[in-house]
């Protein structure tokens, strides 16, 4: 369980399948995502599979109730680099969530496992995702047709965490 906040995340379990095929065939939430079958077994034997042979970490979002207001993935971890995905947030909870998410995620992976950078690409479609990262110190460094490559750095993490807990701060106070 990694504390925040306003949320905490936890590691998926499999009886959060029925959630996760809820945000993940929802129309606004997955028009950036890989699609899904509408197949809840095959979401459970995923969730599985992933849990006993991945090297992922696959986590619930949820608030201080321990409601479930989403998800956030960390994978395709290769020396000190890794990917970061399978983020979807519910519209209510976006504003208390969505930073705080990344800002937990990233304190994992970079003090939690030791890595130093993140690569992850973005669909160009998906303007607010791309400003979003960019306010929180992603760089672009190259692009696809479909995709901006997007980079973060732990450096830039350590140099910025000051200004991010202020954010935090000012999501609680609202």
């Amino acid at each position: 369980m990694i504390l925040g906040t306003n949320i905490d995340l936890r590691p998926v379990e499999i009886d959060d399948a029925a959630f996760i095929l809820s945000l993940r065939l929802d129309p606004e939430l997955n028009q950036y995502l890989s699609q899904v079958e509408n197949d809840l077994d095959k979401q459970r034997e995923w969730i599985k599979s992933h849990r006993l042979y991945s090297k992922d970490f696959y986590f619930i979002i949820q608030n201080k109730t321990q409601k479930p207001v989403g998800t956030i993935r960390v994978y395709d971890i290769q020396d000190s680099v890794f990917c970061w995905g399978s983020w979807i947030i519910i519209p209510e909870a976006r504003k208390y969530a969505s930073f705080e998410s990344v800002f937990l995620l990233y304190r994992f992976v970079f003090f939690g496992l030791g890595l130093n950078k993140t690569d992850f690409d973005v669909r160009k479609k998906n303007k607010k995702a791309v400003d979003f990262y960019q306010r929180f110190g992603a760089t672009i460094f190259g692009e696809t047709d479909l995709d901006y490559l997007m980079t973060y750095t732990k450096n830039t993490f350590l140099e910025r965490q000051d200004e991010y807990k202020v954010v935090i701060d000012k999501i609680t106070a609202s």
